[in-house]
């Protein structure tokens, strides 16, 4: 069972309260590697996470400068903020200088950071970015035996599965102005001819709404025609073969990686059996947005895919827009049985927060949807550092405007976030009332997903065909189901709505009861729905009745209830029922 914390460490560690929109390093802070510390790491492990995706760790194009290492700043055309993208890489086999203490020795603290991980038996995921790079990607870094990207490259020629990039000969960029930005230069950015912008652009004049910060990278692929090229073996398979490989030896354990259904299956096909063939453990975690895809994928060897497009979307539109709770179950049947292929969330560095205007304004209105996304499956669960404190990224830090996402673009923090990490400790002690009981929410279905067989390895079963709407059931806001294995059993039902209770019966048909070996003694209402949560109660219930008569909930408004189903202890009720 996986439970991914994506942790930037950007963010993560920087105590600045005192930022300004588009500041400076020095003005706004940064955090470093030495922020994740071992409090850090004891709190995390503590909380129910099992691996730790770390963002913005692979150089990227900055406004920041650093003279006496050798990298030269990025033209201010080619950047979105002052820290940049951290998916416009400048250097796959270089460390963001932003993150090291001593910026000379980034690499040494980046696998001094590895090391402390993994003796707090915690795995490390990091980005790879097959897709787009930097405009001006240099490697400054790699190895001596290994050939930078473009070196050999005949800009002459719009394709050739011998080329790193795709050209427009002929033809000279024009970037578009970047709005409102303070950062000028006095001479526009020189490229000539043209490459390829990184979201398939094929035009020597990208949009602002285009990934104009970045260039295309061929795999081989002529997309005039539709062809692909797999023999002679692009040379791009082999440079991106290097990557990956020069990451793994380093001890990561996995990749998140970035626009996976931006790049050739034919070459995830390739590299990913010689990827695991030297390291068998490796994980892989696709982005993915074309549901038409996902078996392929899955086939191509991908550990795991995004359920972005399903499973977010569909409880997006619950939360936010009134869709039925029901609506659920169609998700889970389209995916023909790939639902532990699925990383499952409520959010990432791609989608506003939670707890912001931008989605709810409210951390706690959202658990329904974050208990669904972390309770229905066997698949990994992720969430994104601040999520638990309810970060609510309000106003405006820099390039990304007001849109309810913490900037990746800026020097910024978390100002919800800070209280818990607390100068270092990371004990929590400053977070509210409020705050402490969402955290231990997330604690709660976190540490469920390790600790109970139940979850880690057991089985699913949709309640929602035995619950209609005209029985005493409300399946436009409601939704319950099972998971079970052996003789583990729990109940979990959420209300969406967010301004009334509910007073429900769930009815568990017969088939479910088999299913879970909930089997009833001589005497009748010998087993209990015990509720796990804060406000713990106990419902006696009649395995031989639960089809018809059902088991009575109350829930509040947005409320989580999860009950674990057992037989009543000889004590509880009647202590001289042997059956029971």
């Amino acid at each position: 069972m996986i439970n991914i914390y994506q942790l930037f460490p950007r963010l993560f560690g920087n105590q600045n309260t005192n930022v300004k929109p588009y500041g400076s390093i020095v003005e706004n802070g940064c955090g470093k590697f030495k922020d994740i510390t071992n409090n850090a790491l004891y709190a995390l492990k503590d909380l129910g996470i099992t691996h730790l995706w770390l963002t913005g760790i692979i150089r990227h194009a900055s406004l920041t400068n650093y003279p006496d290492l050798g990298l030269a700043v990025a033209h201010p055309q080619t950047v979105k903020g002052m820290a940049g993208s951290p998916y416009a890489i400048t250097d796959y086999f270089d460390i963001c200088p932003d993150l090291a203490t001593h910026a000379a020795h980034r690499m040494k603290e980046f696998e001094a950071l590895v090391e402390r991980i993994h003796q707090k038996d915690l795995q490390l995921l990091i980005d790879f970015v097959p897709n787009h790079v930097a405009r001006a990607y240099k490697s400054l870094a790699k190895p001596s035996e290994i050939t930078d990207l473009g070196a050999h490259d005949d800009s002459s020629q719009v394709f050739s599965p011998a080329n790193n990039f795709y050209y427009l000969p002929e033809e000279k960029l024009q970037l578009p102005e970047i709005p409102d930005s303070p950062f000028k230069s006095n001479t526009p950015y020189e490229e000539f001819p043209a490459k390829v912008t990184g979201n398939d652009c094929f035009t020597a004049s990208p949009s602002i709404n285009d990934w104009y910060e970045t260039i295309k990278l061929n795999y081989g692929k002529d997309y005039r025609t539709g062809a692909q090229i797999t023999d002679p073996t692009p040379d791009t398979w082999l440079r991106m073969y290097e990557i990956l490989n020069f990451w793994a030896a380093k001890g990561v354990d996995g990749f998140r990686i970035d626009m996976a259904g931006m790049v050739p299956l034919a070459f995830w096909q390739w590299v990913i059996s010689r990827l695991k063939d030297e390291f068998p453990s490796l994980i892989l975690i696709a982005e993915l947005y074309e549901p038409a895809l996902y078996q392929d994928f899955v086939k191509a060897g991908f550990d795991y895919l995004y359920d972005k497009v399903g499973l977010y979307n569909r409880l997006e539109a619950i939360l936010r827009y009134g869709q039925a709770a029901e609506s659920l179950s169609i998700c889970w049947k389209m995916l023909q049985g790939l639902d532990d292929s699925m990383l499952r969330f409520m959010e990432n560095h791609d989608e506003p927060r939670l707890a912001s205007p931008h989605f709810l304004s409210d951390a706690f209105a959202a658990l329904p949807a974050v208990a669904v996304s972390a309770l229905m499956h066997r698949g990994p669960f992720m969430i994104y550092n601040g999520q638990e404190s309810g970060e609510k990224a309000e106003g405006v830090m820099g390039y990304s405007g007001d849109d309810g996402r913490t900037s990746i673009f800026d020097y910024t923090h978390m100002p919800q976030h800070q209280p818990w990490y607390n100068a270092g400790k990371c004990d929590g002690e400053n977070l509210t009332e409020s705050q402490q009981k969402l955290r231990r929410f997330y604690q709660l279905i976190l540490r469920l997903r390790l600790s109970s067989k139940a979850f880690s390895k057991g089985y699913f079963y949709d309640l929602m065909w035995a619950n209609p709407w005209y029985t005493n059931f409300d399946p436009r806001f409601v939704y319950a189901f099972l998971r079970y294995f052996e003789d583990e059993r729990y109940l979990i039902v959420v209300n969406f709505n967010r301004h009334e209770s509910r007073n429900m019966c769930v009815n568990i048909p017969d088939d479910a009861r088999e299913l879970a070996k909930i089997y009833p003694g001589k005497n009748r209402k010998c087993w209990i729905a015990e509720n796990i949560s804060e406000d713990s109660d106990k419902i006696p219930f009649d395995p031989d009745c639960i089809a018809s008569e059902g088991i009575w909930i109350h829930l509040e408004p947005s409320q989580t209830l999860i009950y674990k189903l057992q037989p009543i202890p000889k004590s509880y009720d009647n202590p001289n029922d042997e059956t029971c």
